[in-house]
């Protein structure tokens, strides 16, 4: 059985421009989720400093300011940041696809990805809280 894709969302009290500041830049996704070397260009290739150590990407896709989909490790992970207006606010979303089946090991970690679905999805549900609160300080 493969394992479903994270998906979690966050509503934001401000434009899609300020929330695309903190998406589309080092400097901005590294105040809320990990330190990265990230470009806004396709085809970039970056690393994610994450605490399994650097995780190779490669920036597949930027539909500014609604979008950017990267390739995130050697797993074949999708990570997508999808900004949808919303009156004077903002929804942000991030999913997070390209997982296997729920028996296989991810072999980074050591683990099934059916426990690491589970481990990043409440990981996300934080990171995407803490961009939120970034922003809107």
């Amino acid at each position: 059985m493969i394992v479903k894709d994270i998906e979690q969302s966050v509503l934001i009290d401000k434009p899609i421009e300020k929330v695309w500041e903190h998406v589309s830049t080092a400097e901005g996704i590294g105040s809320w989720f990990m330190p990265s070397d990230f470009e806004l260009e396709v085809g970039h290739e970056f690393h994610i400093q994450s605490p399994f150590g650097p995780s190779p990407c490669k920036v597949l896709e930027v539909d500014q300011p609604h979008l950017i989909k990267f390739l995130w490790d050697t797993d074949g992970w999708v990570v997508s940041f999808i900004l949808k207006e919303v009156g004077e606010q903002t929804e942000f979303t991030v999913i997070h696809g390209g997982w296997k089946a729920s028996d296989e090991v991810v072999p980074k970690a050591g683990e099934d990805a059916a426990v690491i679905r589970e481990r990043m999805n409440g990981g996300w549900a934080g990171i995407v809280g803490k961009l939120k609160k970034v922003v809107e300080d």
